[in-house]
């Protein structure tokens, strides 16, 4: 009996030892098993693929002297990726400048930038639009291939209100809604520069059947003396090259098929400059 007690005493710190050490490895097990379903569950999202905002914009000079500045404030797409997307476009820019300046030679502002503004898809101060261009599915990854393009929205054209010198709103502008949609024939081939044939670019050509409506009553309103129902049709035919960091031009004639009411002189020669911001 009396080695009895020493012995209890030494056994006893043995098992709250071995207990503890237990305890302990067991609690680690459970917290990293935690750790990690926690992890799994939460995982972090993959990096968002930048939107291409104030990515691209072009400066249009019309044959008549009229100048139009606009950019691409954003474009996304709607859909599913991989399969049906709507490529969706939000331009804004300044038109109707011009070098000849606005006024007739009575002192009016004048009207004439809306023949250009109506027959280019690409007009206005602001233009919410669907563009692109379809290609076959066996050609998409080619570089020289054919296919249809379109191009179909709504924007914001401006007016000014002609009439007598009396009248207050006489020389004021007004802003209205225009719908406009296109569609054609796109071809492209490769472009690039004599000593560097690693950057690739595209040279094009298109030719394609424009259309646009505004409400009558809005034109009648800048315009009293118009005869009109707000509705204009054309074509057009151009070309282009667009090279990375060294060119990027295109060259348009518009035709009108119906004529505008408009004072205008034909033919209407577009020459744009583009530039397009790569990140």
């Amino acid at each position: 009996m009396k080695y009895l007690l020493p012995i209890l005493l030494w056994i006893c710190p043995c098992l709250a030892v071995g207990q503890a050490k237990e305890v302990s490895s067991i609690s680690k097990k459970d917290t990293i098993k935690s750790s990690s379903d926690q992890i799994q569950t939460y995982k972090p999202a993959l990096p968002a693929v930048k939107p291409e905002i104030l990515s691209s914009g072009f400066i249009d000079i019309v044959n008549n002297g009229q100048v139009n500045a606009s950019a691409r404030f954003i474009r996304l797409f709607i859909g599913e990726p991989g399969k049906v997307a709507i490529p969706l476009s939000v331009y804004s820019g300044v038109s109707a400048n011009s070098f000849q300046g606005q006024q007739s030679p009575t002192g009016q502002r004048s009207n004439d930038h809306l023949v250009n503004q109506f027959i280019n898809p690409l007009s206005g101060l602001a233009n919410l639009s669907v563009d692109g261009v379809l290609f076959s599915k066996k050609k998409k990854d080619k570089l020289t291939k054919a296919g249809i393009m379109y191009h179909g929205g709504f924007r914001v054209l401006t007016g000014y209100r002609i009439g007598p010198v009396t009248n207050p709103t006489t020389g004021k502008p007004l802003n209205f809604f225009n719908s406009f949609a296109s569609t054609g024939f796109y071809f492209q081939t490769g472009a690039w520069e004599r000593n560097n044939s690693k950057n690739m670019g595209v040279f094009w050509l298109a030719a394609r059947y424009i259309a646009c409506k505004s409400s009558d009553k809005q034109l009648k309103e800048i315009m009293q003396d118009i005869q009109t129902n707000g509705f204009y049709h054309g074509w057009s035919f151009g070309w282009g090259v667009e090279i990375n960091n060294l060119v990027n031009i295109k060259v348009v004639y518009y035709k009108y098929v119906k004529k505008p009411e408009i004072e205008y002189s034909l033919p209407i020669y577009q020459f744009s400059f583009q530039y397009s911001a790569k990140r």
